[in-house]
């Protein structure tokens, strides 16, 4: 996209160059009188002038909508992302939390295996075996 707009920056100058001149060298070349041949100068660059600002206007214009997409992309993109990273946040407390009862539940095991044991020494100790 840089590419474009430089390539269409590189074709207005040339452009506006080439019209100057082409005026000029017109203008020059033409038999007329001092006077008149001002005249046409001057009404030949206030036409070059008035053109050059009608495209720095669509020129700008275009680049006003062109950073407002952008804007407008970057903004969606970053709700998107946090859309993202709170669902990723709910299902990272999820997993705590299902891991933390799992967990408990391992340790009651536990206690009830080391309780049972306990008692099943306990038992074969007064019997003697």
């Amino acid at each position: 996209m840089a590419e474009n707009e430089n390539d269409e920056s590189k074709f207005v100058r040339g452009f506006l160059i080439g019209s100057i001149l082409g005026v000029l060298a017109g203008l020059f070349f033409a038999p007329k009188p001092g006077k008149e041949l001002r005249s046409d100068i001057k009404q030949k660059g206030e036409e070059v002038l008035d053109e050059a600002k009608h495209l720095y206007s669509e020129a700008r214009t275009k680049a006003t909508a062109i950073l407002e997409d952008a804007r407008r992309r970057a903004e969606e993109l970053k709700k998107e992302a946090s859309r993202h990273l709170a669902e990723a946040r709910q299902k990272a407390k999820e997993i705590l939390k299902r891991g933390e009862e799992e967990g408990a539940e391992v340790n009651e095991l536990a206690k009830e295996v080391k309780a049972e044991a306990k008692k099943e020494t306990k038992e074969s100790a007064e019997a003697g075996i």
